[in-house]
């Protein structure tokens, strides 16, 4: 339970002087689930995060997504007139009704859409 309250601390934007900084607010990305014969299709939308800043975890009955999206359009000091897409870590945890700990992972990632294939033979009630 702390290490959950511990977690769900560190995902808080942090305040400051001026209010909370654009760059720490929270993202969420959506995800899609699917049961097949062999497995689970997990579909996670991505736009404009890099291949290389993805993290794949699976571990029991859970697979957790993490990385993070950066707005590298900038090389100098802008002032906002409208920011609606988010810029910073990221972590998106599913929960199976069984262990997928092991599984064989197929990955596809394009176009902003990242789509795993988890091949496992365990039954799942």
């Amino acid at each position: 339970m702390a290490r959950s309250i511990e977690h769900y601390m560190r995902m808080m934007p942090k305040a400051s002087g001026r209010g909370l900084r654009c760059t720490e607010r929270l993202w969420y990305p959506s995800a899609d689930v699917y049961r097949t014969r062999d497995g689970w299709i997990v579909k996670v939308e991505l736009a404009g995060v890099s291949a290389d800043r993805l993290e794949v975890v699976l571990e029991g009955d859970t697979l957790r997504i993490a990385g993070s999206r950066l707005d590298e359009t900038h090389t100098e000091t802008v002032f906002y007139h409208q920011l609606e897409i988010t810029y910073s870590r990221f972590e998106k945890t599913i929960r199976f009704p069984c262990p997928v700990e092991g599984a064989r992972v197929e990955s596809r990632y394009k176009d902003g859409l990242l789509i795993l294939h988890l091949l496992s033979p365990a039954e799942c009630e």
